[in-house]
């Protein structure tokens, strides 16, 4: 079934329709909400997100094809956030000087995707969850700032914090990190 199909149907309550988009995406987003929160309450989350997406589904405009799963997963990152802000204070996570240069990490497309997440989830809370805002979801500074309710010092203190640690993941498991 095609997505624009899908969507319609699912804008009608049809129960097949909506099992089939959970289906379709399920694995995906719980992913992708685990990639924020690497414990068991990512479940939660994605449940809590799917009940959002299937009562907001009637509001939501289709616009082509991928479109639908891009309005799915920030309601995913959203969930996931809130879920964080309730159980984590960024900002007890110290700022460094905005003038601190950021570590290189140009060598992470080369590695191997499964490697590159098992080192994102155990990354701390807030190092993973500014690097996923920035790195994997591409928000900047100021808007990971908003979301999170800290500074964007804090922010990007946070990210060369992430990058660092990640790097050192990385020598630490015989990566030739940077060659």
């Amino acid at each position: 079934m095609k997505e624009a199909d899908l969507v319609k149907r699912c804008k009608q309550n049809d129960r097949r329709a909506q099992e089939q988009l959970y289906a379709l995406y399920a694995d995906r987003l719980y992913r992708l909400a685990y990639r924020y929160i690497k414990s068991e309450e990512a479940e939660d989350v994605l449940m809590t997100a799917f009940t959002k997406i299937f009562n907001g589904i009637g509001n939501f405009i289709y616009q082509g094809e991928g479109c639908t799963e891009g309005w799915m997963r920030r309601i995913v990152v959203n969930e996931s956030l809130m879920w964080l802000r309730r159980s984590h204070n960024f900002n007890l996570t110290e700022s460094l000087e905005a003038s601190l240069p950021e570590p290189e990490l140009n060598a992470f497309s080369e590695q191997e995707a499964e490697d590159i997440y098992y080192f994102i989830t155990q990354l701390p809370t807030g190092y993973r969850t500014v690097f996923n805002l920035s790195v994997i979801e591409g928000f900047n500074h100021a808007e990971i700032a908003g979301m999170l309710q800290i500074s964007e010092n804090t922010s990007r203190s946070q990210l060369f914090k992430a990058k660092t640690m990640l790097k050192k993941m990385l020598i630490q498991e015989g990566y030739h990190y940077g060659t």
